[in-house]
């Protein structure tokens, strides 16, 4: 997956920004009921250190949603998240996602997230799936569902074969296991939803969200 352009840090030069892997340790992956909690969610995020946002296109108002916050949030890098056929892709793509992932993939979506023109992390979970995108020139995943796929140890024994691939793995990481993923050399970030708890989203406590996110941000110290 390529760069995120403008996404980069201002520490780091403008001509060449980052991998969407390489803006911060974690990932919050966000799903959405109401479009209006966007933008403060977002802004939480990024002031606790996590400026890349997946927003799931679970929901009714995911697309609303993200329209939001690549409209009102500039700091942050917001792309789709459960993106999952060529008509996800260009709406994703007209709201405003900067990049986009997808729990798995087919020659058809993956021809569809190409000619997007965003960078993308197409869902893998087998050697085979990462082999055969390797061979279309993809060398960023996301290994998904992480824990039930084999977790750190399955990641691990990948490295070495295929040391092109890096990954986001994403589902069932929490704070406690965030860090056995991180020290893996192919593991860029971690995709997660642990800094969004239900009750502080039902209850719009922005405050709470952005000490969470600064606790996931400092995984990456």
């Amino acid at each position: 997956m390529g760069g995120v352009t403008d996404a980069a840090p201002a520490s780091v030069p403008s001509a060449a920004p980052p991998s969407v892997l390489d803006l911060a340790p974690v990932l919050p992956v966000v799903v959405l009921d109401e479009a209006a909690d966007a933008v403060p969610l977002a802004r939480a995020l990024v002031a606790g250190g996590l400026p890349a946002i997946e927003v799931t296109l679970r929901t009714p108002a995911a697309l609303d949603a993200l329209r939001a916050v690549a409209d009102k949030v500039p700091q942050a890098v917001v792309g789709a998240g459960t993106v999952l056929d060529p008509g996800h892709v260009a709406a994703a793509r007209a709201a405003g996602a900067r990049f986009l992932v997808s729990p798995g993939w087919s020659p058809r979506l993956l021809g569809a997230l190409r000619d997007s023109g965003l960078p993308f992390l197409p869902g893998v979970s087998t050697a085979s799936e990462v082999v055969t995108l390797l061979d279309e020139g993809v060398t960023e995943m996301k290994f998904f569902p992480a824990e039930a796929a084999g977790g750190t140890s399955y990641l691990k024994s990948l490295a070495a074969p295929l040391p092109r691939a890096r990954f986001c793995p994403t589902g069932g990481i929490g704070l406690a296991s965030a860090p056995s993923y991180l020290a893996l050399p192919n593991v860029g970030c971690v995709g997660g939803t642990w800094m969004l708890p239900a009750d502080a989203l039902a209850a719009k406590d922005w405050a709470r969200i952005e000490a969470l996110a600064r606790q996931a941000a400092a995984l990456g110290g």
